[in-house]
């Protein structure tokens, strides 16, 4: 089948053409069809399936036809993230360049100002997260009445964030009579409900297996203790052929330290995560794009919001918390028909949560017995960094280690060591779009002893 086959206007398929494809995914081709024809649709897809275009190529021929009025969007799309949403964005205005299509994103941390001026002059396509929309509803800057078209996208995720109850709220202030599109990876009992509740008689569309692993993704875990990550990490940098590499971490503070320590083993690596603002967190995904970076070290506000081409490998740093998050994270790799590797590094503390990926995803990964890393023999200075030879996979490797403990000795005892992140008790996901009301600061002084700064 081809794009031709399915119904898209001329304008839309020469745009289409321009990108580079010619033939739909099986999500695309099951979805397109039935949103043309004013369908509900429920769309179960793995990530890295097209499932985006799946929605945002229909909606533009839909909406060709219209005039956006002051306040009043004529279609909304939900996205649980702020990546996710600037994707649903570029998409747009890639697909969209021959049509005379408006588009808002209402995102969280960034100004109101230039969002609430995109209102005022009215749009085809607002896409938007549940936070920054109902604050703006709540202003009275938005309405939304005259919305016909709605896209819930990663609604198992906006489940995970704490969303759902927004979403409800805000299928209540939509015109009854609409489309409604709902895009989820797994199809959990309170997504169930959601669907039954707003959407009418809707066409199911799957096309994968709920939480099934990418067949192009090799997977492994490699087993390691909580002190010894870093440098299990390390080794498998070394020992990979990496062109461009995403680490997932399970805490904002982890994140941080890692980059930073990567960083003095002179890896060219960079940082992500829901403490940044929207345009710190913007400038990197561009550093990552451009590979002036080659690995980035992510929160699992990235797992389902990185679409960047030619990801050779993924790490899972910690294993996930929720098994849904192992599937996402390492669909960043083996994206487009191309061959990915994943790892991830297991601790004893680990078996619980890799026993549930396996339960997930119904098969077992492969234990990594791959060659070991020479020790460096070293020690790096505090404020000195090693003079290193740079790797072939973009990051260096050094003369000595900053993070295994080591033997006290005079010239290394006034050394402090690394300080290692006590485990911790699982905790609730943070949502993005809203200040983290836990705290991720720096260790208090009276917790440091023993740990160095």
């Amino acid at each position: 089948m081809k794009f031709a086959d399915i119904g898209l206007s001329d304008e839309l398929l020469r745009a289409v053409t321009e990108a580079g494809y010619d033939e739909p995914t099986p999500i695309q081709a099951g979805a397109i069809p039935s949103v043309l024809m004013m369908r509900d649709i429920i769309g179960i897809a793995q990530t890295g399936t097209g499932k985006t275009a799946s929605f945002v190529l229909p909606m533009i021929d839909i909406l060709a036809h219209g005039r956006a009025r002051a306040l009043m969007p004529r279609s909304l799309i939900l996205e649980p993230t702020r990546e996710l949403a600037g994707q649903v964005a570029e998409n747009f205005e890639k697909y969209g360049k021959y049509h005379k299509l408006s588009m808002a994103l209402l995102i969280g941390g960034v100004q109101m100002g230039d969002q609430i001026k995109a209102l005022e002059r009215g749009v085809d396509v607002l896409i938007a997260t549940p936070g920054r929309l109902m604050d703006l509803f709540e202003r009275g800057k938005i309405l939304l009445t005259g919305c016909d078209l709605l896209v819930i996208d990663e609604a198992d995720r906006m489940l995970d964030m704490g969303f759902i109850p927004d979403i409800e709220n805000i299928c209540t202030k939509l015109p009854a009579n609409r489309q409604t599109l709902l895009f989820s990876a797994t199809m959990p009992p309170p997504i169930k409900k959601l669907a039954d509740k707003f959407l009418s008689n809707p066409k199911t569309i799957e096309v994968a297996r709920p939480a099934s692993t990418n067949v192009n993704i090799t997977e492994f875990l490699v087993k390691t203790s909580e002190r010894g990550k870093r440098e299990t990490l390390r080794g498998l940098l070394e020992e990979e052929d990496i062109s461009t590499a995403i680490i997932f971490c399970n805490r904002k503070t982890t994140v941080r330290e890692l980059a930073k320590s990567l960083q003095r083993y002179r890896y060219r690596a960079g940082e992500i995560h829901g403490d940044m603002d929207q345009s710190s967190r913007i400038a990197e995904l561009d550093r990552f794009k451009k590979g002036d970076i080659n690995i980035l070290v992510a929160s699992d506000v990235a797992a389902r919001g990185l679409d960047v081409k030619g990801v050779s490998h993924v790490f899972n740093f910690d294993a996930p918390w929720h098994p849904d998050d192992y599937v996402h994270r390492i669909g960043r790799t083996g994206r487009a028909g191309a061959k990915g590797r994943a790892f991830t590094l297991v601790s004893p503390s680990d078996a619980e949560a890799v026993d549930n990926i396996q339960k997930l995803t119904g098969h077992k990964i492969d234990i990594f017995a791959g060659g070991e890393r020479q020790e460096p023999t070293e020690e790096i200075g505090e404020n000195q960094p090693p003079q290193a030879k740079k790797s072939r996979r973009g990051g260096a490797k050094p003369k000595s280690k900053d993070d295994a403990p080591r033997a006290e000795s005079k010239s290394s005892a006034s050394r402090r060591p690394e300080r290692t992140t006590p485990d911790a008790p699982r905790q609730k996901p943070v949502r993005d779009d809203e200040p983290d009301d836990g705290w991720n600061g720096p260790m208090p002084g009276f917790l440091s002893v023993g740990f160095g700064s």
